[in-house]
């Protein structure tokens, strides 16, 4: 490797792993930054993935705008560093997420995860982190993204909804689809209960987006996602049955 040479974090990251095969070293672990600004419960379903033997990633730290934010405690119990930039301190949108930015550089971030993190980043911060950066919406984008989704699920009479893990792009809640997880809306369904069976599949999404990421299994062509060596399901969901 040439001197003084620098390698972009996925690149560098495989460099090493291999590195450390030759050695007869364990592999190394993806690096990821968590988002937050409220519960942390998606964050919590990524520490639990992350405590699992073998998972091949590890979270370095966690960032909220909000020092409320509940799911700070999370990562303090489970000895993450935590950070609060509050947003409130900055002149602009991007002085705060230069702010940000400098914390994961600071811990070497190589993945950040948006979990419930409630501000809007700018173009700078998605393309400065491009396809290094992944969110995940309470719906099967492209359809209903915003806010007050399931209200609106529900309002258009929809029979499937569920969730999806995407790289983050400047425009909200676009970019390329890693991974979704459908689940039935039902007659009497409301808000509060809908929400609550489409974040159960949050949890297991999430992790098992991570994962892929993790193992190298994605790849974005076209902005498109193509993961290797996937086990795909061409089962169709029916709701309600006939």
């Amino acid at each position: 490797m040439v001197a003084g040479m620098r390698l972009a974090p996925f690149i560098l990251r495989i460099y090493l792993k291999c590195a450390c095969m030759l050695l007869g070293k364990v592999s190394v672990m993806l690096k990821v930054g968590v988002l937050i600004s409220g519960r942390g419960s998606n964050l919590k379903s990524l520490m639990a993935a992350c405590a699992t033997p073998g998972f091949p990633a590890e979270i370095t730290c966690v960032i909220s705008n909000k020092a409320s934010a509940k799911g700070l405690d999370y990562a303090r119990n489970a000895n993450i560093p935590v950070h609060v930039v509050p947003h409130k301190d900055f002149a602009d949108r991007q002085a705060f997420d230069a702010a940000i930015d400098a914390v994961l550089e600071k811990h070497g971030v190589q993945l950040v995860c948006l979990a419930g993190f409630m501000r809007l980043l700018t173009p700078w911060f998605a393309e400065r982190w491009r396809d290094r950066l992944v969110n995940i919406h309470p719906s099967l984008l492209p359809s209903f993204p915003g806010t007050d989704v399931h209200q609106k699920v529900l309002d258009y009479g929809a029979k499937v909804t569920g969730c999806t893990v995407h790289f983050v792009r400047s425009e909200m809640d676009h970019g390329p689809i890693i991974l979704q997880a459908a689940v039935p809306v039902l007659d009497g369904d409301t808000e509060e209960v809908l929400a609550e069976r489409v974040l159960k599949a949050e949890h297991k999404a999430y992790p098992a987006a991570l994962r892929l990421i993790a193992e190298n299994r994605v790849n974005v062509l076209n902005e498109r996602v193509f993961v290797t060596d996937s086990t795909e399901s061409g089962e169709a969901l029916f709701n309600p049955k006939a």
